[in-house]
C-alpha cells in the first residue's frame, strides 16, 4: 500500500507567514497575503529599497572626508570603542559590496 503525500497548502501558508513576519504585520493580513500578494510584495520591495539606501548612506557618512571639521575640539574614545566602529564599518561595507555585486549579476 502506498501513501500519497499532499501538504494541503502548507508551503504556501509558511511563505505567507514568513512574509507577514518580515513585514511586521498582524496575523489578520496572512489570508490577504495568500489571496492578493502584490501589494505586500510592493511593500517588501519598498522596504528593501529603504534598507539599501540606509546602507549606502551609512558607508557614505563613515567614509566621507569632504565634510569640513566643525571644531578643533579633541574627542577621546577607547580602543575597544574604536575597534567596534571599525568592525561595524567593515560589516556595512561588505554588505554594500554584496549588494552592488548582486545588482551587477544578470
Amino acid at each position: 500500500m502506498s501513501v500519497i503525500r499532499h501538504d494541503f497548502g502548507t508551503e504556501d501558508r509558511k511563505a505567507a507567514r514568513r512574509l507577514r513576519t518580515l513585514l511586521e504585520l498582524s496575523v489578520l493580513h496572512e489570508a490577504n497575503i495568500r489571496a492578493n500578494p502584490l501589494p505586500y510584495l510592493e511593500r517588501a520591495s519598498e522596504r528593501i529599497f529603504q534598507l539599501e539606501r540606509v546602507l549606502f548612506e551609512a558607508v557614505e557618512a563613515a567614509t566621507s572626508r569632504s565634510a569640513p571639521l566643525a571644531s578643533s575640539e579633541m574627542v577621546s574614545i577607547s580602543k575597544a570603542e574604536y575597534d567596534r566602529f571599525l568592525a561595524c564599518l567593515a560589516v556595512i561595507e561588505e554588505g554594500l559590496a554584496r549588494l552592488v555585486s548582486d545588482a551587477e549579476d544578470p
